[in-house]
């Protein structure tokens, strides 16, 4: 006769065997590549003790669901719920070690029951992608199991923060799940992502290409921007999602977490220094935000993509905020393709969760050129005014320097919606730079002169003067103060206060038609 004695130690084995993953060859093949294991993982990520998992003995074959001799232990995939600096997160982690973590349908109800279980409790999920792809031997249920990830994933999107993290091989239909996610984190030299990879091309097309150079982690944080963070190593990368948790509330109905509040430990005399007097001069825009925030950090967003605009997360006063910059330092601070797209997708998620926008604003217009104009320019552009007219969380503007044309209504213009609307006494507010204005209205003046170019340069001068000013817009309502630069700070964290209760009804609709 079997006792409880018996069956405890059939239940301590089995979980053994279970925790052991593919075994010790197997780990030590994973060590070697440079990558932790599935648990390891767990372990460093989450608070100490604080892991409890769920369908640990889930399994494909049932006829040996209570031998000791199973295969695929926990189905590649150890699921579960912790904590991150004391905050419930719920998380899953392929098991490379187990089936090249291949998906199967049961490894796919795995991760399908986290994400119930996370919407269903207002709690953010992390994903961490370690995996060979589908286990082709289960065909179109393999395909059904990432059919029902996927559509979990959109429905979770807007409602609990999703992360995913790359930190093994993650390719063909595998990379969508990260793709509509919130954020992609991955870890340089593991972490690679491709819908086909280096065989299929050079089969294809002829074209020789490395997993590295075509989806590792440079390429998608520098060329695609389908990843939003970078790491060296794997530590760094728990860091960079313990950093982000802590702006994030838990869901779309809490607030995001507030903090003590920091002066800025830059000084803010500097501000009235860094902003060039000759408007075609370059700065860099995060010298402005680093001395205004609270203890001069912020944590970047998408900080190697698309450049000529800033991205990330602040506090002011204590609240979390969403910053968006336009970057003078990179193609002037123009708005092309790419950054319209970094803004738009960064200005909804704050929207989605409840995070106050601040956006510091210094742009001449949209780039140029027919590669632009034949890429979609006038469709990504238009995300921009999208996004920011769409958005009703609180939102605050400070207009630097430049602010001409579309550019300057898409930045988080008055028109658009913004609550509060501050410029510096540098701010040229314009349909167009004074040049160009010239150049159009002048034309016939400056060629009738004997010196044109000193007429030219007098009229500039003189349309400077007159119109690139922030006077005229502050006259209509539009600018809700003109400030010394050194008290932006002040302004901001007075600003999210008169804001911080803001309630908006908007038109009834099922959803809006985004110009994707």
């Amino acid at each position: 006769m079997i006792v409880l004695k018996d069956k405890l130690k059939h239940l301590e084995e089995r979980q053994r065997r279970t925790i052991a993953g593919g075994g010790d060859t197997r780990i030590a093949a994973q060590h070697e590549k440079g990558k932790l294991t599935a648990r390891e993982r767990l372990k460093k990520l989450l608070d100490d003790h604080s892991f409890v998992e769920i369908g640990t003995f889930a399994q494909t074959n049932l006829e040996d669901a209570s031998s000791l001799d199973f295969a695929n232990p926990g189905e590649g995939v150890v699921t579960g719920y912790g904590t991150v600096n004391g905050r419930r997160i719920y998380v899953y982690a392929q098991d490379f070690t187990v089936a090249g973590g291949s998906l199967s349908e049961v490894h796919a109800e795995k991760i399908c029951r986290i994400l119930d279980l996370a919407a269903q409790n207002g709690t953010p999920v992390i994903g961490m992608n370690d995996s060979g792809g589908a286990r082709i031997q289960e065909g179109v249920f393999a395909l059904h199991g990432y059919g029902s990830i996927f559509y979990r994933n959109t429905l979770c999107s807007g409602v609990i923060p999703q992360l995913s993290i790359i930190m093994g091989p993650c390719a063909g239909g595998a990379v969508y799940s990260p793709a509509i996610t919130d954020f992609v984190f991955m870890v340089s030299g593991i972490g690679n992502m491709f819908i086909t990879g280096p065989q299929v091309i050079k089969a294809v097309t002829g074209e020789n290409v490395s997993a590295e150079e075509l989806g590792g982690a440079t390429t998608h944080n520098k060329t695609s921007g389908v990843a939003h963070f970078f790491a060296e190593n794997e530590e760094e990368c728990f860091n960079q999602i313990r950093a982000l948790l802590s702006y994030l509330p838990s869901n779309n109905v809490d607030d995001p977490p507030v903090a003590e509040p920091r002066e800025p430990e830059l000084k803010q005399e500097e501000l009235i220094t860094i902003v060039p007097e000759n408007p075609n001069r370059s700065y860099d825009v995060r010298d402005v935000i680093l001395r205004v925030v609270d203890g001069s950090e912020m944590l970047e967003v998408h900080r190697d993509y698309a450049k000529n605009a800033v991205v990330g997360f602040a506090r002011l006063g204590g609240r979390p905020v969403g910053i968006v910059a336009n970057q003078p330092q990179v193609k002037a601070g123009c708005l092309d393709i790419n950054c319209s797209d970094k803004i738009a997708r960064f200005v909804r998620f704050c929207d989605s969760f409840n995070i106050p926008l601040v956006t510091f604003v210094d742009v001449p217009g949209y780039l140029p050129g027919v590669e632009q104009e034949w890429g979609g320019i006038i469709r990504h552009g238009a995300k921009v005014l999208y996004t920011y007219s769409e958005a009703t969380v609180p939102q605050l503007s400070v207009i630097l320097r430049k602010a001409y044309g579309g550019a300057y209504i898409a930045m988080d213009s008055r028109s658009l919606g913004a609550d509060i609307c501050l410029a510096w006494p540098t701010a040229e507010i314009a349909v167009m730079g004074p040049e160009g204005a010239v150049n159009i209205i002048n034309r016939r003046e400056i060629e009738e002169t004997e010196n044109k170019e000193e007429k030219r340069q007098e009229l500039v001068s003189s349309y400077r003067e007159r119109y690139a000013n922030p006077y005229i817009a502050a006259a209509r309502g539009w600018i809700d103060e003109v400030i010394d630069p050194r008290d932006t700070r002040t302004y901001l964290i007075r600003g999210l206060e008169m804001v911080e209760n803001k309630r908006e009804q908007r038109l009834m609709r099922k959803h809006g038609n985004i110009p994707l």
